[in-house]
This record gives C-alpha cells, structure tokens and sequence, in this order.
C-alpha cells in the first residue's frame, strides 16, 4: 500500500489531469485551491468558485478540508467561512475515495440536492423550504456578484488580453510594426 504522502501526490495528479486547475499553496502538495464549477442544469451553472483543500498528514485515511474562498448561497455551506458540511467529506469519508470523487461527484450533488435540514446557512435553508424559486434566484444572483471566472482567479483569456493591450497602448503599436514587411 502507498504511503500517505505517495497518495497524496498521486490523487492531486489525478486531479490535475482530470483538467481541474490547481494552485498549490507554498508549493506543497498539502494546501491547495482548485477551481470548480458549477454543475450544469442546477442553478449554479455558470458560477466558477476557487475551493480550498486542505489535506491532514493521515489523508486519504482522514478526509480532506474543503471550503469555498469566493461566496456560494447554499444551505449547506456558510456562507462567511465557506466551510462545507458534506456527510461523505465530513463523516463517512473512505480512504477509496479521493479528490476526483470530492469534485466530480460530491460537490455537484451537494448543489444539485442541497438538505435544508442540516444546515451551515439558516437563511438559505429557510428560503429553501419556502419558496424554492427566490432560492434559485438568490442563488443565481450570487453567482453573478461573487462566481464569475475571475473571482477564481481564472480571467477568461481573451479579456485579459485585451486589458493588457488596453493599458499598455506601446504594446499593440509594437506589435503591428513588427509584424509588417519593409515595402
């Protein structure tokens, strides 16, 4: 069997190449944020949030830490910390799971199927069981203000492209005059 910290390499490799972006902390393999989007057909599509994953030194026999660093409005996440309360992160975590499985499969079904009844989020819980559509309209609402590419850190490139020509206007002439044939 693997040493922890061989898995813990191997499972953020997996992830790396599974085409999630990640952005390791201090270079370690131990903190890292990875950027997630939303799941399509839920009203979270579209929202890209930075999450942070912290793993313990006995991971994967002890679960990761998950938190959202840009806001989510979700009952089960707090919405201050980002905290997560998931039972298969928190309590039934397996060491047969790993970081693929945390964002491919429990994150998007903790926002396609939020449990109002165990909540990190009283207010959204609240509006989750009374009136489900201002819930998906609230949550949409947040996805606009605080998960949009850029608050993950994930500029589309084409505006960032843009804004840099823009800003450095010696840039685009530069580019022009170089790329032009002497007549």
């Amino acid at each position: 069997m693997a040493s922890p910290s061989k898995r813990r390499d191997m499972d953020l490799m997996k992830l790396m190449m599974s085409d999630y972006k990640v952005e390791t902390i201090n270079d370690e393999t131990r903190e890292f944020f990875v950027e997630f989007h939303g799941p399509k057909d839920s009203p979270y599509q579209g929202g890209v949030w930075k999450v942070r994953v912290e793993l313990p030194d006995a991971y994967p026999y002890k679960s990761p830490s998950i938190g959202f660093a840009n806001k989510i409005y979700h009952p089960n996440i707090d919405e201050i910390s980002g905290s997560v309360c998931l039972d298969v992160i928190n309590q039934a975590w397996s060491p047969m799971f790993d970081l693929v499985n945390v964002f491919e499969v429990f994150l998007p079904q903790l926002l396609m199927y939020p449990n109002a009844a165990d909540p990190l989020n009283g207010e959204a819980a609240a509006l989750l069981m009374q009136d489900r559509t201002a819930f998906e309209q609230r949550v949409k609402e947040y996805c606009e203000k605080y998960a949009k590419p850029e608050d993950a850190g994930a500029a589309p490139e084409e505006e960032s492209s843009d804004e840099e020509l823009s800003e450095d206007g010696d840039a685009s002439g530069d580019d022009g005059v170089a790329g032009e044939a002497d007549p």
